[in-house]
């Protein structure tokens, strides 16, 4: 993965902004309350030192009793506020951590959720700077704010030490001030050190997390064992969590000695003018008063710039942090989205695919080369072929996840483009070969299918027994009820959240009857809908898919050929060229690459057990 690129003062300041304002959104009472706890406890410390240097004076002067007495109680009340006004300001800091996390982590999957396609989230270098926006939802955003507030109250309590300096010994204000910039301009470097590393461990990090959810996956567990692969992927981890702590481990020691060395030089300026404030005490130049001031002044003028120099290595490291949740956030569409998307009525005539030419970059191989295809209203049209010949990709044209590289699908006429993707994708009801099982009630899980209907049990219901599901869900623990997962678990088999898994073939139902919530769909897409089941099972469900389509266009891709007999048109597709096209008695008449496969899989049928044939190649 590339380096990112460098990052300029101007960036991280927009950035900064940004933060400020997402906090200012997610809570403008507690971050005003915020704000004003931090800038009454910077004041705390100058109170304290200046209170302190007029009541030791006093002393030594035989001033007044009444003035003691209100020194002293002003000194008392700077201690009260010392002691109770963290708490408070720990509390409202919990409290913005909170609003802010919450309110970045809405912003970020509501930028996810607009993008129209799927291209960037089948881009690793996205994949990365998103996992990277994930991470710094919880609690990046609203440590920016932190800093960037921090620096400022800093700010305020070292003017106001340097003018209690200047006071008493101007130059050594120029020294203190010195002192810092070493620690500033090396902090700022380990501060993009450790960004830089961040972003090169994090390949490694998510071959580590790939791995780890592997080796936990309650359906790989079986694999896992047959194979004998635990301690081979333990070893894949391991390897990943080294690789990234190594990176990491050189960052820390380069920390530990910078900031070493640092300390030296700090505590060096800080003897020398204590060594100096004495001498002039004793020779009478400095009262004791005077005395205190300045080595309260010298010690918060160095703890001052010493925290600000340390937020400001923490801020720019955050800041090029949330720069990749500002990237996530403001990322261009993977799609153009037309300003003023034409109307989509229900199909009336023919979906048709012109000259469509298709590669998922300009550096890889054509997909799909010059198909010309029909698909009139209420007809079937089915592809076939071996794998990689572009059928699944057909399927994600159809579906708009991408557009054509070259040429155009239309819809009635009006070409996809200019079609907003979600009122497209509301017309269709899709199955596809990798279709999700979402750790959801049985209900849920179909009924998302068509969100306006989610809460109608018959629809639900009826969807379930079209797809042959429905006994197998009414047989659960609570029905329809019933979460379909093992990550969630109750206290007791009692509990209502406790889950229960499916078997890969009730899955496969459930997924069929989630597309059939759309009722009114214009097209029904399916891709391998019946490969988890067996034979009696595929026979059924591909005659509930045959009443389902009746009347409606449809597109099937299938290996098993016989699923696809009665389709009005067979398309068999061959290194994304439109090798053949017709019924399946035209292309078993012509004795080309359909006749070969249905060949091949009709003699796996006649042929006896252990007789050797060539084996049939599934979905693209």
């Amino acid at each position: 993965m590339s380096v990112p690129e460098r990052t300029g003062t101007g960036t991280l300041a927009r950035h900064a902004a940004h933060a400020l304002r997402l906090a200012w959104g997610a809570s403008r009472r507690v971050t005003a309350a915020y704000v004003a706890a931090l800038v009454v406890l910077a004041a705390v410390p100058l109170v304290v030192a200046w209170c302190t240097k007029l009541l030791l004076d006093a002393l030594g002067r035989d001033a007044p009793a009444s003035r003691l007495v209100s020194v002293a109680l002003v000194l008392a009340g700077a201690g009260v506020v010392a002691a109770w006004l963290p708490q408070v300001q720990q509390h409202l800091q919990a409290q913005l951590q909170r609003a802010v996390a919450m309110a970045s982590l809405v912003r970020l999957y509501e930028a996810v959720n607009r993008l129209p396609g799927i291209a960037r989230f089948e881009t690793p270098e996205f994949l990365d700077r998103l996992r990277l926006a994930q991470q710094s939802t919880t609690g990046v955003p609203a440590s920016v704010v932190q800093l960037v507030l921090g620096l400022v109250t800093g700010l305020l309590t070292t003017v106001g030490f340097v003018v209690s300096l200047v006071a008493i010994n101007p130059p050594m204000v120029v020294v203190v001030l010195l002192g810092a910039v070493p620690a500033l301009v090396a902090e700022l470097a380990l501060a993009r050190r450790r960004a830089t590393t961040l972003w090169h461990v994090t390949p490694a990090q998510r071959r580590e997390l790939v791995y780890s959810m592997v080796l936990t996956d309650a359906q790989a567990a079986k694999e896992i064992r047959l194979f004998g692969l635990g301690d081979f992927l333990l070893g894949r981890i391991v390897r990943e969590r080294r690789a990234a702590d190594a990176e990491q481990r050189a960052v820390d020691v380069r920390d530990l000695r910078v900031q070493g060395w640092l300390s030296l030089l700090s505590a060096g300026v800080a003897g020398a003018g204590l060594v100096w404030a004495v001498l002039q005490a004793h020779v009478g130049r400095l009262s004791i008063g005077d005395l205190t001031l300045f080595v309260a002044a010298v010690a918060g003028v160095q703890a001052a710039t010493t925290a600000a120099t340390q937020q400001v290595a923490q801020l720019r490291e955050n800041l090029l942090l949330f720069g990749h949740f500002v990237a996530v956030v403001g990322c261009a569409p993977d799609l153009p989205v037309a300003v003023r998307p034409a109307a989509l009525a229900p199909l009336d005539a023919e979906i048709r695919l012109e000259d469509v030419w298709f590669r998922y970059a300009d550096d890889l191989p054509w997909v799909l080369r010059g198909v010309d295809l029909v698909i009139p209203r209420g007809t079937t049209l089915a592809l076939v072929g071996v794998n990689g010949a572009g059928k699944s990709t057909l399927v994600k044209l159809l579906c708009r996840f991408y557009d054509p590289t070259h040429g155009r699908i239309t819809w009635d006429g009006t070409d996809l483009r200019d079609v907003d993707p979600a009122d497209l994708r509301a017309r269709l009801a899709t199955v596809f070969q990798d279709f999700v099982q979402y750790d959801m009630t049985a209900h849920d899980n179909i009924g998302i299918g068509s969100l306006a209907a989610l809460e109608d049990q018959e629809q639900v219901e009826r969807a379930a027994v079209r797809s042959g599901v429905d006994p197998a869900l009414r047989a659960l623990p609570r029905g329809y009820a019933t979460p379909l997962t093992r990550l969630v678990l109750g206290l007791d088999d009692e509990d209502a959240s406790t889950g229960v898994p499916l078997s890969g073939g009730q899955w496969q139902r459930l997924a069929l009857a989630r597309a059939f919530m759309r009722e009114d769909a214009d097209l029904l897409v399916l891709d391998e809908p019946s490969s988890g089941l067996d034979a009696e099972a595929e026979h059924d469900i591909h005659g509930s898919l045959t009443r389902f389509r009746q009347g409606r266009t449809s597109v099937l891709i299938s290996h098993r050929l016989g699923a696809v007999r009665a389709a009005d048109t067979i398309v068999v597709l061959d290194g994304g060229v439109v090798a053949e096209h017709g019924t399946h008695d035209d292309l078993v008449g012509r004795d080309g690459t359909y006749a070969r496969l249905f060949a091949l899989q009709r003699r796996g049928y006649d042929e006896p057990s252990g007789t050797d044939r060539e084996p049939v190649a599934s979905d693209a």
